[in-house]
């Protein structure tokens, strides 16, 4: 049995998201903490703050990228004539950044679910 792939405009892959796949007011808790501790968030959210809602016009994108998709009239960056384009580059940079902070302060499991869900962008994008 295979997984239907969910890769979001920008190359996230939501199968392994914990923010996407949390079920329960303490899963949803647990992604709020974690997501402070990594420096994702200022401080531990509320749980209906940090439950998924997908990446829809209504939220805004720390890079832009759903608007930009719109403007470009593409559903993911990648089908973009201008990909990969500084917006791209950008968020591909502070991934990386993001992805070091991960190492050192998650745990083993936490990282490997975050490295899954959004550190394999650029292969997700190919």
């Amino acid at each position: 049995m295979s997984m239907t792939e969910k890769i979001t405009l920008c190359g996230d892959n939501c199968n392994f998201c914990p923010r996407y796949n949390a079920k329960t007011e303490a899963d949803l808790q647990k992604v709020a903490e974690l997501w402070y501790r990594v420096g994702w968030r200022d401080c531990v959210v509320s749980n209906e703050e940090i439950k998924c809602t997908g990446c829809l016009s209504h939220k805004k994108c720390t890079y832009e990228l759903v608007e930009c998709t719109k403007n470009h009239n593409v559903e993911k960056c990648n089908q973009c004539d201008n990909f990969p384009c500084d917006k791209i580059n950008v968020m591909l940079s502070r991934s990386k950044e993001y992805k070091n902070i991960c190492k050192e302060i998650c745990s083993s499991e936490e990282y490997q679910m975050l490295e899954k869900a959004f550190f394999e962008k650029e292969e997700n994008l190919c």
